[in-house]
């Protein structure tokens, strides 16, 4: 009922131009649920053809105008197939059939009725077999809406009915049932039944023997009999008669040779007619049944275990049953064991007519003798018991029944074997280790328990729980505790405090490990061993039958919930410039254990695209330490927190100026002191804010708000304007930040209200200037404009006056610009530069003249060389020109010749 009320969507405008919120609202009203719908749960059962009626009472008491609606379904196959609808009374009142009742429904056998305001029944005239399943009935509420339409608004379902028919049969079988080999004077019993037929058959039974008719009993239990079973029936040794409606049976209390043969019966299904007499309508007859008797001194022996299995666990109680058939007479019996892979019979234990018992050999097994009991049950039943059973009781065993008979000189004997295997309890024995809670918070109680299971239900063994734990970190498990199966509880010496925080309990199935007030010490894996002892040597700190250990659990331990809650609601404080005042964070609520706090407190200035700062932290161990923008000697002295009591904390701001506008708020965390000497954080919580603001002082600076950007090309100088309006007072002075916005809002200069000039980054110093060109203008300059300059600029004036005694400059009031944008144009390329820009041009002009210079002067060297070699050869011809010559001259013609033909052959 509480979700009754109105609710509204609203979106609130989150564009940089402002076009409007949007807002709808509507209501919600909630009707309380008053319906109801009972039936009993019942099951019913029907003959096929019965009928049937079901009421069920469904109401409202709702204010408002409604209607109901009723609908019986019926549910097959156990519920996992999807109901199926009988009949159901509309919110209009029109009876509606489901598809597969409606020619029923229009038959008038399928009917549903409202009886008085609140009841209403569900009528089948004629059951059918597909009725059957479980019935239930559905009451829905519909309700009108102003439009007209009926809209439904709850349901109920009652319990169901179960509803189970039986179908008519109208055919049926005989069987005779009885044993075919009877001992003479035994009793025998014949029984003849009737399988089938229809509800209430009217049937009469009648015996044939050997094709005979020997008995009849009519549909109204008249006996009938032939011959001389008529004078056996007299004298008490036959007995016929109908043991059940649809049973006849034949008894002869002491068999004899004259009763060996075919036994038959017939039975007929019969009506009464209008003069009274049966009017057989069907007959049918029974198979021959062969009866023989057996030879007097035949005798049978069945060999079985106690329970019907041939399998026991090792140290599970073993009892075998040895039963003789036949009349009663003095018996005697012999056990004997072949073991599992061997040949050779070992004699367990007899017992003679007369009831004694022998045991045999121990054969160098312990206990053998306590362990094995012979007893005789009855005459004719034998029971060997192994009350704890070892690996080596595996084997056949062998009873062998004797009787001594006064007409022969040996004893009768029968003999029956069966094999038992003895299955090894450490292979079945199951440990494991469970805990309800693996995360566990610290200090509080946490469980482990060690579920011992076999394959077998029946374990009823000494055990020995032994609780063993693995530190975190650590490689070895350590022995916490050990329960004996005695009852004696050894500690271990690894958890100092253990014994005094812990608590077991030792059942035979489930032990229990307790733990109080967790700590990091207990903070690791757990596991259990679990060892089982023989039965019979426990007590004397026997032999362990199997020793198991479980899988390992680590148990985890968590920090408790933190239910710190700090003040969210937001406050606006408006005080006088130079005054002091304090923010106060309140703390509603803390976690159980008053554990340390730590307090911060953040400022965000009055700027909204500043981000939060962090001003100074008091710690758990109430250390302060101041953020970097406020550990200053200016800044350091204005702050300081006191903690006023356990769930009240104040910062004190001295001498407010204008810098200090903005919201504040304080986060506050809870800590806890491990064990360990750790601190651990439990959780934290954050303040509302506080919005600290200025109340005006007559002088306010107001920055022109006019729209600007700047086009420049890349690699120029372009200059930024912030204006001011109007000047304040005459005694004021005027300082200036110039911001940028990129990936965050960023401090690009500082021109102060001395003239001091200081820069976001030392690196912006050669790049920047930021100068005033006039009272009211300030100018910031770009040199070597790149590319990534481009964005959004603006500017913060501060205008500043003296205050106080001894007076000082204080701010008392600022303003902002609108955002410039600056957008910054690639410059065009010059010629040198398209040529560098250009690899293969560059090559070009700059690479292949020397390649050319350097093949034009090896061409030169070449043609040097050849020259000089020319003019050689030309000088030595004139040279030898001119001797011969001279000899011309001095010995005459004939030499002439000669050298004239010389010189002719030199000639190239």
């Amino acid at each position: 009922m509480k979700d009754a009320g109105e609710y509204e969507c609203h979106t609130p405008n989150t564009d940089a131009k402002y076009y409007g919120s949007y807002s709808a609202k509507t209501n919600l009203t909630v009707i309380p649920d008053t319906l109801s719908a009972t039936m009993s749960s019942q099951t019913l059962r029907k003959e096929e053809g019965e009928p049937l009626e079901l009421t069920c009472e469904a109401s409202k008491a709702t204010a408002q105008h409604t209607h109901l609606s009723v609908t019986w379904y019926l549910m097959q196959d156990g519920g996992r197939s999807q109901a199926t609808k009988i009949i159901s009374l509309s919110k209009d009142f029109m009876l509606t059939p489901g598809p597969s009742y409606a020619e029923r429904f229009a038959a008038g056998q399928v009917r549903l009725s409202k009886l008085g305001a609140t009841t209403f029944r569900l009528s089948i005239e004629s059951l059918q077999p597909s009725d059957q399943g479980q019935l239930f009935c559905e009451a829905m509420e519909w309700i009108q809406d102003p439009d007209e339409t009926w809209t439904f608004i709850t349901k109920k379902q009652t319990d169901q009915t179960t509803l189970r028919i039986q179908p008519t049969v109208r055919d049926f079988q005989v069987n005779i049932t009885t044993d075919s080999s009877f001992a003479e004077g035994t009793p025998l019993e014949l029984v003849c039944l009737v399988v089938g037929s229809g509800p209430n058959p009217q049937l009469q039974g009648i015996w044939f023997f050997n094709g005979i008719e020997i008995a009849r009993v009519d549909a109204g239990g008249v006996l009938g009999l032939k011959n001389d079973y008529k004078e056996r029936a007299s004298h008490g040794q036959l007995q016929v008669s109908k043991s059940g409606p649809k049973a006849f049976s034949l008894k002869i209390f002491s068999v004899g040779p004259e009763d060996e043969g075919a036994y038959r019966c017939a039975v007929a299904e019969v009506a009464r007619t209008r003069m009274g007499f049966w009017q057989e309508l069907q007959r049918k007859q029974s198979p021959d049944s062969h009866v023989h008797l057996r030879t007097p001194a035949a005798r049978s022996v069945v060999m079985s275990t106690k329970n019907k299995q041939q399998a026991v666990w090792e140290g599970e109680a073993l009892t075998l049953l040895c039963k003789v058939g036949g009349p009663e007479s003095p018996l005697s019996v012999n056990w004997w064991h072949i073991p599992q892979g061997r040949t050779q019979p070992e004699f367990v234990a007899g017992m003679g007519q007369d009831g004694i018992v022998q045991l045999g050999a121990s054969d160098g097994r312990p206990g053998y003798h306590g362990n094995t009991r012979l007893e005789k049950v009855d005459w004719a039943t034998f029971q060997l018991e192994i009350t704890s059973t070892t690996l080596t009781d595996s084997g056949t065993y062998e009873c062998r029944v004797s009787e001594r008979t006064r007409n022969k000189a040996r004893d009768l004997s029968w003999t029956q074997k069966t094999s038992v295997t003895v299955k090894s309890l450490e292979l079945s024995l199951q440990v494991s280790l469970m805990s309800r809670q693996p995360q566990v918070k610290l200090g509080s109680t946490f469980d482990l328990f060690c579920v011992v299971g076999a394959d077998y239900s029946d374990l009823k063994l000494p055990l020995t729980v032994t609780w063993q734990f693995q530190p975190a970190g650590a490689q070895d498990f350590y022995q916490l505790i050990r329960i004996t199966h005695d009852g004696t509880i050894e500690w271990g010496d690894f958890l100092s405090q253990f014994q005094k925080k812990t608590k077991v309990s030792q059942t035979s199935f489930r032990p229990q490990l307790l733990i109080h007030d967790a700590t990091e010490e207990e903070m690791g894996m757990y596991r259990c061993k679990v060892e089982v002892y023989d039965r019979n040597s426990w007590h004397t700190n026997g032999p362990v039958r199997a020793s198991v250990i479980s899988h390992p659990l680590k148990i985890a331990i968590t920090l408790p919930e933190s239910k710190l809650e700090v003040n969210s609601s937001s406050q606006v404080q408006e005080i006088s410039i130079n005054s002091n005042t304090a923010i106060e964070c309140s703390i509603l609520s803390r976690s159980t254990g008053n554990f340390p706090l730590a307090i911060t407190w953040y400022f965000s200035p009055i700027s909204t695209s500043a981000s939060w700062l962090r001003i100074l932290e008091m710690d758990q161990t109430n250390v302060v330490k101041y953020g970097d923008e406020f550990d200053t000697p200016q800044r350091k002295p204005k702050f300081h927190t006191k903690k006023v009591s356990q769930d009240l904390f104040q910062l004190h701001i001295l001498n407010v100026e204008d810098s200090d506008q903005g919201k504040y708020h304080c986060a506050v965390e809870e800590w806890l002191l491990s064990t360990n000497g750790m601190w651990l954080k439990l959780g934290g919580r954050k303040s509302g804010l506080t919005e600290l603001k200025l109340k005006p002082t007559g002088s306010q600076v107001h920055v022109s708000k006019v729209y600007q950007t700047e086009n420049v090309t890349e690699h120029r100088e372009v200059a930024i304007r912030c204006s001011l309006e109007s000047l304040g007072g005459s005694a004021s002075l005027y300082s200036v930040m110039w911001y940028r916005e990129n990936s965050g809002n960023k401090l690009l200069v500082h021109l102060q209200h001395d003239g001091l000039l200081e820069y976001g980054e030392e690196g912006l110093r050669g790049h920047l200037h930021c100068y005033r060109t006039s009272p009211t203008e300030f100018v910031l300059q770009l040199r070597h404009v790149a590319m990534e300059d481009a964005g959004l600029y603006w500017c913060r004036v501060t205008e500043w006056q003296l205050h106080g005694h001894p007076s000082k400059w204080v701010n008392h009031a600022s303003d902002e610009s609108q955002r410039m944008v600056l957008t910054v144009l690639p410059s065009e390329p010059s010629f040198p530069s398209r040529i560098c820009s250009s690899v293969p041009l560059l090559y070009f002009l700059f690479i292949y003249p020397f390649v050319l210079l350097f093949l034009l002067l090896l061409s030169l060297l070449c043609l040097y060389r050849k020259a000089r070699e020319l003019s050689a050869l030309r000088f030595s011809a004139r040279k030898e020109n001119s001797f011969w010559m001279d000899l011309k001259e001095a010995g005459g013609g004939t030499i002439h010749g000669r050298k004239k033909r010389r010189t002719r052959k030199t000639e190239p």
